[in-house]
């Protein structure tokens, strides 16, 4: 099986694309479970936040994989495919790997740096193995993929300031420091900006929900007061400030009902929705600065040396994880050479004591071990040799060779391979359910 990424992200599509695309937790569950089942994937996960879809897949043929995802993409999302596919990314393999790899840093993310993917790349790992769309093999990559994330932040400071979308964006509109903040919204974008607004000296935080209760433990886990979401109008006019992050597809804050609220005094709205919460108009009311996800793009939250160093240990993890893999890969064809040689001596000894059935215990049990050490020691070198060349690039090709001079038969390899993938599994699904938090 071989890694494919299908995906689409700020680098590849403006804002108004993204918008199209954008999933909600149920539509991504509908997304994974559908790639899933599909002829060419035998694995999926999907990783959906505000400014990408990416749904990560083990094929057994590329064009196939490709095709199937991207047409259940098109189909969950509503957007044609020749719409679509002009935006789409494609890595594959080791490449998929790298990719993977550099999102889990923060490499590709909008604000350089931002530490919340890594949480949002676990939330994936963790919905894959309850919907058990993830299995061995995606769940090595994502396992590999947080270490590397909690690697590139305890190594480099590339997320030394603390960047987020959310903390660019206040940036972005001039500050919160002893300004009356709206939120809208209770996901978790909203608690983020809960935080970072009190935290970070406002005067005051409301929250807005259209799931009121939601609103209410979340007011009450920061510290803030909670309206219903009808009680917006007014709350905007006792505000100088707000961040709109729900999950609805249509606008929520108005340019009419923000217009009315503002007068021409000076107002921050941020915007971190995808869709859009904000109308676009609102942007010309006088006194109003708007900030979307947007204006955002390319935003850095480390230097260019730690950025560097990033990309350092992202092209050394990815190296390693694929030297590993396919070390991984011989050992299959390991096993059944061992195999294949016990059944050998067990078949000759057997035959030994029907032409000499004269020999006691001792002797037939030292006969056994001169016969047993000296297979041993004929298979040692080669099994130690192709395990050590496995890791090289092209490394699998040692593992098709002796399968080759020892004839060794396909579906004895294909046996001992899927019996070790359910106690794989289960290890590092306990492994991922085990960690911290991100």
């Amino acid at each position: 099986m071989s890694y494919l990424v299908v995906g689409i992200s700020h680098r590849s599509a403006d804002i108004n694309v993204l918008e199209r695309v954008a999933l909600d937790p149920d539509a991504a569950t509908k997304l994974a479970l559908a790639v899933k089942h599909t002829p060419a994937v035998s694995e999926s996960a999907v990783l959906a936040t505000c400014n990408r879809t990416e749904v990560y897949a083990t094929v057994d043929r590329f064009h196939a994989g490709m095709d199937e995802v991207t047409a259940i993409l098109s189909d969950i999302t509503g957007v044609p495919l020749l719409d679509l596919a002009e935006h789409l990314y494609v890595h594959f393999e080791e490449g998929a790997v790298a990719h993977l790899f550099q999102v889990s840093v923060g490499l590709d993310s909008m604000i350089v740096g931002e530490s919340q993917i890594l949480g949002q790349v676990k939330d994936t790992l963790r919905v894959g193995q309850d919907l058990e769309t993830v299995g061995t093999e995606l769940n090595a990559v994502l396992q590999h993929a947080l270490r590397v994330g909690k690697r590139a932040r305890t190594e480099t400071g590339i997320d030394a300031a603390g960047r987020s979308v959310v903390s660019a964006g206040l940036d972005a509109v001039g500050g919160f420091q002893g300004r009356r903040a709206l939120i809208v919204g209770a996901g978790s974008m909203a608690s983020l900006a809960a935080q970072t607004l009190l935290n970070g000296g406002a005067a005051s935080v409301t929250i807005a929900n259209r799931n009121y209760d939601r609103a209410v433990a979340l007011a009450e886990r920061v510290g803030g007061t909670a309206v219903q979401l009808a009680s917006v109008p007014e709350a905007l006019a006792e505000a100088d400030l707000v961040v709109s992050c729900t999950g609805a597809r249509n606008v929520v804050l108005t340019e009419e009902m923000i217009r009315n609220a503002t007068d021409g005094r000076p107002f921050g709205v941020l915007d971190v929705a995808l869709p859009r919460d904000v109308a676009p108009e609102a942007a010309r009311i006088p006194g109003v600065t708007l900030v979307t996800l947007a204006d955002l793009a390319g935003t850095s939250g480390g230097s260019d040396d730690d950025i560097d160093a990033v990309r350092r240990i992202v092209s050394e993890e990815t190296g390693s994880f694929e030297a590993t893999r396919r070390a991984a890969s011989v050992a299959p064809t390991v096993v059944a050479l061992r195999a294949m040689a016990t059944e050998l001596v067990d078949s000759e000894l057997a035959r030994l004591e029907r032409k000499l059935p004269g020999l006691d215990d001792t002797q037939r049990q030292e006969v056994a071990r001169t016969i047993r050490r000296v297979v041993d020691k004929v298979l040692h070198t080669p099994t130690v040799r192709v395990k050590e060349l496995a890791a090289d690039p092209g490394g699998p090709t040692y593992a098709d060779a002796l399968r080759e001079l020892f004839a060794l038969d396909p579906a004895t390899v294909d046996a001992v391979t899927a019996a070790r993938n359910p106690e794989e599994t289960s290890n590092t699904r306990a492994n991922a359910t085990g960690g911290d938090r991100a």
